[in-house]
């Protein structure tokens, strides 16, 4: 009998983390292999951060918040079992899937619910707070972010510069004396899975505002206001976090929170595993099972799948991605841990069906893998 570790992360826009490691089991269950399994749903700072931290203890809060439109809606924060950390899954308030395909538009899409729900936990008295970056639907540098925590951003008329990166090229005054000053003494934690820097043909713009709905002929006009952004806090706050490394990651939020909280960059990954005693569970294991909605060449400088294959190769297990899609090479995944990769999809489909099939899918995978797994070589 063989100790089965599944370590899944979410399939975006169908399965969340814990839904998918479920799937993954029971294919396996189904297959008829004689296995013990332990259940240990990831994230890396995107979708499912906050489940992940809670998921050996913890509360959950509940607060009403702005969405990237401006909308009042209801979102999510946890608080750690001792009561000293806060997690702030920025996807929960301000981000891409909170909105449509049709309506998303850099331009106007905010990250002030972030700054509302970063209000609502300081009220709680924590010492730091983890600050989840993936899945935003933004490119504002976290201005709506900052605003909401205090932070006056001014156009020359001295009136508070609109929402979205519209708004960045008109910032002309920074006013920075109505911030809390019990921020000063919280430590920020920012868990992202890339390492972007903010601005230039790797930044925030260039890589990612295409996927929150900028058009080619939009990415130098926000590319600008961008620039022109963080060279006012440069030039205003003497704090330069243009080049920063991993400042690029939710539209350059983190860049914000880098330069007024003093924000470090730090893995997404590494903070959950750690946090979830990865490690001991995997001494256990003979083999670990991830997945991920897409592995990309993305996926080697960070992701989930990554840090899980880091820490099994390290431990001589072996470890299988079972994946909604693929796009990069077998070997470079194997270079870094990774033993095999099993996407899902088995014969050709639309996205939205594969979407709406996603649970079947993967278990369908799984009991295929647990079919091969079961085969003795003579």
């Amino acid at each position: 009998m063989i100790h089965i570790l599944i370590a899944s992360g979410a399939f975006k826009h169908s399965l969340s983390a814990h839904e998918s490691t479920l799937a993954i089991q029971r294919g396996l269950i189904r297959s008829g292999i004689s296995a013990t399994y332990q259940l240990l749903p990831i994230a890396d700072g995107g979708n499912g951060t906050l489940d992940a931290f809670l998921m050996n203890g913890g509360t959950r809060h509940h607060a009403i918040v702005l969405d990237p439109l401006a909308r009042p809606i209801p979102a999510e924060w946890g608080l750690s079992a001792d009561g000293e950390t806060a997690i702030i899954e920025m996807a929960l308030a301000s981000g891409i899937e909170r909105i449509s395909t049709a309506q998303r538009n850099p331009f106007i899409t905010t990250t002030y619910g972030t700054g509302q729900l970063m209000m609502h936990a300081l009220e709680k008295g924590v010492r730091r707070m983890i600050i989840g970056m993936g899945g935003s639907a933004t490119v504002d540098g976290g201005a709506g972010c900052l605003m909401a925590l205090g932070v006056q951003l001014l156009d020359e008329n001295g009136d508070l510069i609109p929402y979205g990166a519209s708004g960045l090229s008109r910032l002309a005054k920074i006013d920075i004396s109505r911030i809390d000053p019990r921020w000063h003494d919280i430590e920020i934690l920012i868990a992202t899975d890339v390492d972007n820097p903010t601005l230039g043909t790797e930044g925030a713009v260039a890589i990612f505002a295409p996927q929150k709905g900028a058009t080619p002929d939009q990415l130098p006009i926000l590319e600008a206001g961008m620039t022109h952004f963080f060279a006012q806090i440069h030039y205003q706050l003497g704090v330069d976090v243009r080049q920063a490394k991993g400042g690029g990651a939710a539209g350059a939020l983190s860049a914000g929170l880098m330069a007024f909280l003093n924000g470090k960059i730090t893995s997404g990954i590494d903070l959950i595993l750690h946090h979830n005693r990865f490690d001991d569970h995997l001494a256990r294991a003979d083999l670990v099972i991830t997945g991920e909605g897409s592995i990309d060449d993305q996926t080697i400088y960070g992701k989930g799948p990554i840090g899980i294959a880091r820490h099994a190769h390290q431990a001589g297990v072996p470890v299988v991605a079972i994946v909604g899609g693929m796009n990069t090479d077998d070997s470079r995944l194997h270079a870094v841990g990774i033993t095999a990769v099993m996407p899902i999809i088995p014969h050709p489909m639309m996205l939205e069906t594969a979407i709406q099939n996603a649970s079947a899918l993967v278990e369908q995978t799984a009991l295929r893998l647990g079919y091969l797994l079961q085969i003795s070589v003579r």
